[in-house]
């Protein structure tokens, strides 16, 4: 049986009792994750979910957030989980993107979702809402529905510079191989026990963090966020801690983080965004650990990691994981001398099946031997080991999360006194980039007029956190909006 869900099943650990999850409110132990799932997953499929039919999932970080995860590998549903940030326009392009069967969401906002034609459940951070209480009444003898290894187990939705978002289909395979990999190449070993303080709306969180966990039978210490007080707190309770450079900037922050506090960890590990080679040093030189970075994106998860045995080497991503072939080549499609920068294409198990309903886009995106085009600019030396240097599109990564300039440049475009934007990414010390917006206005229109305007239409990471005004946006001779250039005028813009 090639169901995700199986393969975790076989990994449980004969103890049931175990905790999985430790979090505020108490304790899931591994036999509860097997009841509660199988719960879970009848209630949906008493709603009229089937194999194949989309479940969409707006919902805050929780242990029942990730039951009905679970309950949907099992039952052969394909979880769409969507963050918490975005708002109800963003939502709808989503549902009428994804036509899912069933849609989970807080119990704050049932009544906003009700203009969605789907059966609308709800799901609460303290977990109360009508998925659990519907749950309650199920039986818990539910079986694992068989897949195949192509079958989708999630979307996940991603997007460009231009267009709307993509849903990038994830098969039972792609998660599978992925977990996989990273479990033996970070060398998990019995008794790790995670630290795990991300988002679950995404793959860093839901898949990397939380797979490699249920693949080794460890406990989660489960945080609602990061806090720097919790997670000093629980540091020494574990092995293994996953975190965006921003969680390593805030610990460095806090005095009392010591080597002490870390003196039972195996393992820090970095993505979602760029470890600065001065975070890595700083780190190194308060703890005498070197984080592990490695790296990844929506459409294949894990692709690159620094080796757990071997040199961790600040501003690289180390070397492509087993099974996973990449290449670095130039705009004809050539492979130019190592060190040289190119964009890198990669090929294996972990890439995913293609964009929901854009066949044309799928095939824009893979070349004819089947690599797929990343559109990150990298280089590759001589051993293998890969850099990340730049992007080929203008993709914006703050705090880990990716924010997409045409999207909030057409919001603010449509303001009735903004004649254009342009918005860029700049150096932040805190978020890795921040968002940055320069207008060209033809009217009256203040900063705050803007803001309100975003707030409204746009999820928080999403918004500026400068903008700038000016007369006219720098072009070359073929009228293209010179970004590099703005970066270049804005780059101290957050300097501290």
């Amino acid at each position: 049986m090639s169901n995700l869900y199986s393969l975790f099943q076989r990994h449980f650990p004969a103890e049931g009792g175990q905790p999985f999850l430790i979090h505020a409110r108490g304790e899931v132990s591994f036999d509860t994750v097997e009841t509660k799932s199988a719960r879970y997953g009848a209630a949906l499929q008493a709603r009229g979910v089937q194999k194949g039919d989309r479940v969409i999932a707006q919902v805050q970080k929780s242990p029942e957030a990730v039951l009905l995860y679970l309950a949907c590998l099992r039952i052969g549903a394909i979880f769409i989980p969507l963050n918490t940030a975005y708002t109800l326009p963003e939502v709808q392009y989503f549902v009428e993107d994804a036509t899912p069967r069933v849609i989970i969401c807080d119990p704050a906002s049932e009544a906003s979702f009700s203009i969605f034609t789907a059966d609308i459940l709800t799901l609460g951070a303290a977990g109360e809402g009508s998925l659990p209480e519907l749950a309650k009444g199920m039986s818990a003898e539910a079986t694992v529905a068989p897949a195949n290894p192509d079958d989708l187990a999630a979307i996940l939705y991603t997007s460009g510079t231009t267009g709307r978002s993509k849903g990038a289909m994830l098969t039972h395979a792609n998660l599978a191989s992925n977990a996989e990999v990273l479990h033996e190449y970070w060398a998990w070993e019995k008794g790790d026990v995670l630290l795990h303080a991300l988002p679950i709306f995404h793959v860093h969180g839901l898949f990397v963090a939380l797979h490699c966990a249920l693949l080794n039978g460890s406990t989660v210490l489960f945080h609602n966020g990061f806090s720097v007080e919790d997670v000093l707190r629980d540091l020494p309770k574990a092995t293994v801690m996953m975190g965006v450079p921003t969680f390593y900037t805030r610990l460095l922050e806090a005095q009392d983080f010591t080597a002490e506090t870390c003196r039972n960890i195996r393992l820090f590990i970095s993505g979602s965004a760029p470890l600065l080679a001065d975070t890595f040093a700083s780190f190194e030189a308060r703890t005498g650990y070197k984080i592990l970075e490695r790296y990844g994106m929506t459409e294949a998860g894990m692709i690159t990691s620094n080796p757990y045995s071997g040199a961790r080497v600040a501003g690289t991503v180390g070397f492509a994981l087993p099974g996973v072939q990449a290449r670095v080549v130039d705009e004809n499609g050539t492979e130019p001398p190592r060190g040289e920068v190119g964009v890198l294409e990669i090929i294996g198990p972990n890439v995913f099946a293609g964009y929901w309903q854009m066949p044309e886009k799928t095939a824009d995106e893979f070349r004819p031997d089947g690599f797929f085009i990343t559109g990150d600019m990298a280089t590759m030396a001589d051993d293998g080991r890969i850099a990340i240097v730049g992007r080929a599109k203008d993709l914006v990564i703050s705090g880990g999360f990716n924010v997409y300039p045409k999207e909030v440049e057409d919001c603010i475009d449509a303001l009735p006194n903004v004649t254009e934007s342009a918005v860029i990414g700049l150096p932040h010390p805190d978020f890795g980039e921040g968002v940055a917006a320069v207008i060209v206005a033809q009217g009256e229109i203040t900063e705050a007029e803007v803001q309100a305007h975003l707030t409204q239409n746009l999820a928080k990471y999403k918004q500026p956190k400068k903008l700038f005004f000016v007369e006219a946006l720098p072009r070359n001779t073929m009228g293209k909006v010179q970004k590099k250039a703005l970066r270049a005028a804005y780059a101290t813009a957050f300097a501290s």
